[in-house]
């Protein structure tokens, strides 16, 4: 401990000079270099800062608790492993998307064989419903939340399930997980035009599975608005 001109004691700090605060306080790219050169305590924190987002992804695009919860540990385990190949291209949370995705792809592609129960209402002639809504409702989290939602976090949870890869991924990084078109488009690794057009696709079908009465409801959120690079 250290004493000022005052007498008051200053912050303890270790022998390599950093404070925890200033620890605490690091931005994920000097967490990430700091993890590569074999900083345990970095590597901690900068998935501590990730783990709830890789969660909700796994959560949104695995169709169960138990392989969400799977998805999630075989991701922070890859996220560790492919760390000291990260050369910074991406910011991290992009890359930790893509770790994400690809491990839940993986894990759907091993679960095939099992059934998928859609709950179709009708077919809907408005192919652009409701992203807004989607995001609200979190499918993803059927027990939470009023319970006259439940039926729709459970119809639009089965929808998103019917949907193809292809188009499924996009929604579910777009309209419940936020990310904007250039964000989606490193993370798939594909252009952005073909994002928005998987995406409209996807949209497109909710719609039809779900109904003109279903949960989606009217109106979907303008994208001109979306920031053509990756948010800080």
């Amino acid at each position: 401990m250290t004493s000022g001109q005052d007498g008051r004691a200053g912050p303890v700090e270790d022998e390599a000079g950093g404070s925890l605060a200033r620890i605490q306080e690091r931005d994920d790219t000097e967490l990430v270099r700091a993890a590569q050169a074999g900083d345990r305590s970095a590597l901690d924190q900068l998935l501590r800062a990730h783990v709830d987002r890789i969660h909700a992804l796994c959560r949104r695009l695995c169709p169960s608790r138990p392989d969400a919860e799977d998805a999630t540990q075989e991701a922070l385990l890859a996220v560790v492993r492919g760390l000291p190949r990260f050369d910074g291209r991406s910011s991290f949370a992009t890359w930790s998307h893509r770790v994400a995705t690809n491990t839940c792809l993986d894990a759907l592609r091993r679960q095939r064989r099992r059934p998928t129960v859609v709950r179709s209402v009708g077919p809907s002639d408005d192919g652009d419903r409701g992203a807004s809504t989607l995001g609200a409702l979190d499918p993803a989290d059927p027990g939470e939340g009023p319970d006259d939602q439940v039926p729709q976090r459970l119809a639009i949870d089965d929808a998103l399930a019917a949907l193809p890869d292809e188009f499924r991924v996009p929604v579910v990084l777009r309209d419940q997980l936020g990310l904007d078109y250039a964000e989606i488009a490193d993370v798939l690794e594909i252009p952005p035009g073909t994002v928005r057009s998987r995406i409209a696709r996807g949209r497109g079908r909710l719609a039809e599975l779900l109904g003109p009465s279903g949960p989606l409801g009217d109106g979907n959120p303008s994208d001109d608005d979306d920031v053509q690079g990756s948010r800080p």
